[in-house]
């Protein structure tokens, strides 16, 4: 929900060691506007035929959309910002440190994985 500006995906791209001309031209492709609505979905346990039903579920929400949409559902420069942002979030799944830098609804999803997981939690199958 956070989102880039093209000043920040350009600066992010020249500290990565990329030639600030390049940079500059991709940046454009890197920002995105923020608040945007997601989709997250918990299972209880995963097992080979909730993981079907899931990859499933996926294709068919991403294909209808698009379709409804008009744009191109294998849009790489979305798919980078989730990598990069998932990237940010997956090493605070396991610590034991409050969320932080987060919107609402990502921080309670963080403590629900986090809940999940837990040993003395019933359901830590997840």
């Amino acid at each position: 929900m956070k989102g880039r500006t093209a000043a920040e995906a350009e600066a992010e791209l020249i500290a990565k060691g990329m030639d600030p001309a390049r940079a500059k031209a991709l940046a454009p492709h890197k920002a995105f506007p923020g608040n945007r609505p997601s989709t997250t979905i918990l299972v209880p346990r995963l097992t080979p035929e909730t993981l079907g039903m899931l990859i499933a579920l996926y294709e068919h929400k991403v294909y209808v959309q698009s379709v409804i949409w008009g744009i191109n559902a294998f849009d790489q420069w979305g798919v980078e910002l989730g990598k990069t942002l998932a990237s940010a979030i997956l090493p605070e799944l396991t610590s034991d440190a409050p969320p932080h830098g987060h919107d609402g609804s990502t921080a309670a999803l963080i403590d629900l994985v986090r809940a999940l997981r837990a040993p003395e939690s019933e359901d830590s199958r997840v």
